[in-house]
């Protein structure tokens, strides 16, 4: 059996990520909960208490004012009578799907599950149903390794503006239901924050807060969340919670949750197969934190070849069901996966959920056209590795932030992978004169034959390197195309 983890950087710095999640490249994700019941999108929760937002217009002017009908209220009004989660499961499977991650909590705190720890979970409040357990049960029954997020870390000053009050207009002073006594439970005793929020952003040092006794409610909690569902995967949105903070610690290690989640979380895997399979992401790029798991960039990319394995999660449209957002378009998913995996990562999608639990018909038709594509070229998707060069040709995705603009990729594009001795070339546009000119090839590597996937062998010719591949006038897939190189 492995030995057991520690909770300390040193020893959790022995990390190592299991091949499932090396070999899977693509996950999805259900990014779902109460605030999907208004359709207007993320942070809905905190939005709502902040006056002047165009949230807080919606929710005075359909629900009611914050101090009337406040997000308690809202979280009732979540019913999920529709979630059929056996049917989405299917339709992400056939979309390629490796693994599946489904929300614990967000911000909001509200969990998704049965808690000892908190009334508000969605068997007690709302659906009177265990979302995650039912989500489970489902991706186990297709054969996917499961997945949970927490975005608990941030919740305690995150949420604090339901402490505040109008500061003009016919509720001027009145104060929002965060101040009612008998719900402090949910809204927590956070007032220590209330000052830090005058804006609908916050600065980072209070991302995570100082609070012990909040401390240990997480750490709780996330005991509480690996004992249910022993999850393949646990997902902190953020950095590895109160990281930042404990630094400033005297006590040093002598007690940081982060760390002691970790472990537990891998520990718990170790007890169960006897080494660790289980995976832990969090955004903090430093080696030392990320090290502990597998480093996760949110709605963005890394710009070449990580050592390590990485994720990228991200999004179909907005994070919750918002009914003004655009869709991104499945060939720029396609895109961004490709580029994504030449460089060691992994790509987890967010499909939108609507309140009820369903998907809409824009979203099933871009799950159908992503189960056209893998079964064509997911041979150079799935158990890859990184080639020797990531990528041939002058576009590149601009890495800025959140930003995930459509690249305008010419026919020079291509974007490799490694599988034993075949290198595959993935052409971010079709040539229109249908000759594939690859330069990344040195001149000791002799290619044996060239496959386009989803066709056949396809005639080449080799100088110098370079590679020429003659390809058929009518192509496999409208989306990304790939070529299998064996040496």
């Amino acid at each position: 059996m492995q030995k057991k983890f520690e909770s300390t950087f040193d020893s959790l710095g022995q990390y190592e990520c299991p091949d499932w999640f090396r070999d899977a490249k693509f996950g999805i994700w259900s990014h779902w909960g109460p605030q999907s019941v208004p359709m207007f999108g993320d942070w809905y929760a905190r939005f709502m208490y902040i006056q002047g937002t165009p949230q807080y217009y919606y929710h005075l002017r359909h629900y009611g004012h914050p101090s009337k009908f406040g997000y308690k209220d809202l979280c009732a009004l979540w019913k999920a009578e529709r979630f059929d989660p056996d049917a989405l499961m299917e339709l992400y499977t056939k979309a390629g799907a490796k693994y599946f991650v489904a929300q614990a909590m967000h911000h909001d705190h509200f969990f998704n599950y049965p808690s000892g720890y908190n009334r508000f979970n969605s068997m007690q409040v709302g659906p009177q149903k265990d979302i995650c357990g039912l989500w489970k049960k489902a991706a186990e029954k297709h054969g996917l390794p499961f997945g949970l997020t927490e975005h608990l870390g941030a919740s305690f000053s995150w949420f604090a503006v339901n402490k505040g009050h109008d500061t003009y207009g016919p509720f001027k002073d009145i104060p929002y239901d965060g101040n009612d006594p008998e719900y402090r439970d949910f809204y927590y005793e956070n007032e220590e924050h209330v000052e830090e929020f005058p804006k609908p952003f916050y600065p980072l040092p209070v991302w995570y807060t100082s609070n012990r006794k909040f401390w240990s409610y997480w750490l709780d909690v996330m005991k509480e969340l690996i004992d249910l569902y022993q999850p393949d995967l646990l997902y902190s949105d953020g950095a590895l919670p109160f990281g930042l903070l404990h630094e400033e610690s005297p006590e040093s290690e002598a007690f940081h949750p982060g760390l002691e989640a970790v472990s537990y979380l891998y520990n718990r895997s170790i007890e169960k197969y006897g080494e660790n399979r289980a995976v832990y992401t969090q955004k903090d790029r430093r080696p030392e934190i990320y090290q502990v798991g597998v480093l996760d960039i949110e709605k963005s990319q890394l710009p070449g070849v990580f050592p390590t394995p990485w994720q990228t999660d991200t999004c179909i449209g907005n994070w919750f069901y918002d009914a003004t957002c655009e869709f991104k378009k499945p060939g720029h998913i396609i895109e961004m996966l490709v580029d994504i995996i030449s460089k060691n990562g992994t790509m987890l999608l967010n499909i939108l959920q609507k309140p009820d639990g369903t998907i809409d018909e824009e979203t099933t038709y871009l799950l159908e056209e992503l189960a056209t594509w893998f079964p064509l070229c997911g041979e150079g998707v799935y158990g890859t590795r990184p080639w020797r060069v990531n990528a041939e040709g002058s576009s590149e995705v601009v890495i800025n932030g959140f930003q995930e603009s459509a690249v305008d990729w010419s026919a020079s594009d291509y974007r490799f992978t490694m599988k034993g001795n075949t290198v595959y070339a993935f052409q971010m546009r079709a040539p229109e004169n249908r000759v594939s000119v690859i330069k990344s090839l040195l001149p000791e590597e002799k290619v044996q034959s060239v496959r386009l996937l989803g066709f056949g062998e396809v005639p080449f010719e080799q100088a110098f390197g370079v590679l020429t591949v003659k390809l058929p006038q009518k192509l496999p897939t409208g989306y990304v195309n790939c070529l299998a190189i064996t040496l």
